[in-house]
C-alpha cells in the first residue's frame, strides 16, 4: 500500500523518533509499503517519519527496485564511523522540488537491525553513504535543509512559503 509521505513543516519530521522494539507481522507491513512508497514517489530511502510513523526505522533501495538484492532495512541505526567529505546535491521526498548542495561524509559504517531485529553493521560510502546519512538524520529529527548554508536554507523556506500561499505545497 502506497503511504501518503508528509511535507516540512509537519511536527513529525522534526522530532527524534522512538526504538524499534517490536520486529513482527506489523512492522514488516510497514516496511513494506515504505518500499512500495518509496518506488512510487522515485525515490532511494525513506524514514518512517516521512510517513507519519515516528519511528527508527528507515529503508534503502539505490537501485530503486530493480534488484531486490539491494533492498536494506534499517531499524534503529546509528553512525559508527564516518570518513572524509562530500559535497553534493541532496533532495528529499518531504521536501519535493527543492534540491540542494550539502555536505556529508564520503563514508560511514552504520549498525542498525534488520527486519527480524539481527544486528549487523555495514559500509557505505558515496551515494549509499548519503542516504544512510540521510535516513539517519530523519529518525534524528534532523532534517537535511538544516546541513545547508543559513543562506541557503532562507532561500528554500521562502521559496516554501510561496509555494504554500500559492497552495502548491
Amino acid at each position: 500500500m502506497i503511504l501518503t509521505i508528509v511535507k516540512y513543516p509537519e511536527p513529525v519530521l522534526s522530532k527524534p523518533c522512538e526504538p524499534v522494539t517490536e520486529f513482527d507481522a506489523k512492522l514488516r507491513k510497514l516496511v513494506d509499503d515504505m518500499f512500495e512508497t518509496t518506488y512510487d514517489s522515485q525515490g532511494v530511502g525513506l524514514a518512517a517519519p516521512q510517513v507519519s510513523v515516528s519511528k527508527r526505522l528507515a529503508v534503502i533501495d539505490l537501485s530503486m527496485g530493480k534488484n531486490p538484492k539491494d533492498k536494506l532495512v534499517i531499524a534503529n541505526p546509528e553512525i559508527i564511523f564516518r570518513e572524509g567529505k562530500l559535497y553534493e546535491e541532496e533532495g528529499c521526498l518531504s521536501f519535493p522540488e527543492i534540491r540542494e548542495k550539502v555536505v556529508r561524509a564520503a563514508k560511514v559504517r552504520v549498525r542498525a537491525q534488520d527486519v527480524n531485529g539481527k544486528w549487523f553493521e555495514m559500509d557505505g560510502d558515496d551515494l549509499l553513504s548519503r542516504c544512510f546519512q540521510h535516513e539517519i538524520d530523519h529518525v534524528d529529527g534532523m532534517l537535511f535543509i538544516y546541513r545547508m548554508s543559513a543562506l541557503k536554507r532562507d532561500l528554500v523556506l521562502r521559496k516554501i512559503r510561496k509555494m504554500q500561499r500559492a497552495g502548491e505545497w
